[in-house]
């Protein structure tokens, strides 16, 4: 075989070799799914599990490929009661894994009262391996200081905690408490954002909601929300930081950034991106889910779809979000387990 033969044939080895790992690692472009407002992604060994608000249920579709979301199919895991304190609205529903059970947290109203006055945040548990299948016992409602929505629970130095978006006379804030069980509040509630900047009280209401727990890698707390009105445009990510070794519970541990991490972006086809995940890929990769409109004046609808891409870390190991990719992006899709 001559030199020429030889290096050609390599060359071949290794394009071939190129378009495998292509293939392995997959390419996609937002949104995942036509419809899924308040996505949630979670990753357990082998499999992701995918959430979203369905309003009268609550539903997941497992998958290996996330790029392949719209052909695994829908499981409904649990229906509301007819009455009672979580008989409708079921919204932003997150699954947790925690000492090895699975917990599902989720927003709803009381029958015959659809209203801010009446919303609160539940919790299911199931000790089974699959969260798809097996029992899944009611925990009942976390007892927060206010009514309030979009619960979430996160461990920081050994510690639970748990915020949410409670109702504070006109305002949505952010409040967090110390936690003595998965569905228990311990201590007292503190108030750490309000809605205080202009980009947070767009289309009528001054609203922070969707808090999402963030490590940076040296330790940093961040903590992600969406501000304003979701049926607004201008419905956007913002972020808090504290400092490494901070009290989450001290209101005064946290700064704001003063502009959204994540916004409308009209040259991607973005409208309105907000109530974000996280989730770390088989290669420990961290990445973002979110739902956004694809046009503008979508409201706050089911035609909210979501969307996913990577999230970056600059030098000062604070998270780098981009431009929010549409349709016409083409991302590498995360790394399968």
């Amino acid at each position: 075989m001559s030199v020429r033969t030889t290096l050609l044939s390599a060359t071949l080895m290794l394009s071939l070799a190129g378009l495998a790992n292509a293939r392995e690692s997959g390419t996609f472009r937002n949104p995942l799914l036509p419809s899924g407002p308040d996505p949630w992604i979670v990753r357990d060994g082998d499999t992701y599990y995918y959430m979203a608000t369905r309003g009268d249920r609550l539903a997941m579709r497992k998958t290996g490929d996330l790029t392949r979301l719209a052909d695994a199919p829908e499981i409904t895991v649990w229906t509301p009661p007819t009455s009672g304190p979580n008989a409708q609205s079921i919204w932003a529903p997150e699954l947790h894994r925690i000492d090895g059970k699975w917990y599902l947290y989720y927003t709803a109203a009381a029958s015959g009262h659809d209203d801010d006055a009446h919303r609160g945040i539940f919790v299911l548990e199931n000790a089974g391996a699959d969260p798809t299948k097996g029992k899944w016992i009611d925990r009942g409602q976390v007892k927060t200081a206010h009514n309030g929505i979009d619960g979430t629970t996160f461990v920081h130095a050994g510690k639970r905690y748990f915020v949410y978006s409670p109702y504070v006379g006109p305002d949505s804030v952010l409040s967090i408490s110390a936690m003595e069980n998965p569905w228990t509040l311990a201590g007292k509630e503190t108030i750490i954002a309000r809605p205080d900047q202009s980009w947070e009280r767009q289309g009528g209401r001054q609203i922070l909601e969707g808090p999402e727990y963030l490590e940076g890698p040296n330790g940093d707390l961040f903590l992600t929300y969406s501000g304003s009105a979701c049926w607004s445009d201008d419905y956007a990510i913002g972020l808090l930081h504290a400092a490494p070794g901070s009290d989450p519970l001290d209101a005064a541990s946290w700064t704001k950034s003063p502009r959204p991490v994540l916004a409308k972006d009209a040259g991607q086809g973005v409208y309105a991106p907000g109530h974000n995940g996280f989730f770390e890929a088989a290669d420990g990769t961290t990445w973002i889910v979110y739902h956004a409109n694809s046009g503008p004046d979508m409201k706050c609808t089911a035609k909210r779809s979501p969307r996913m891409q990577p999230v970056q870390w600059d030098a000062a190991g604070r998270p780098v979000f981009g431009r929010p990719a549409g349709e016409k992006t083409e991302l590498r899709a995360p790394a399968r387990p």
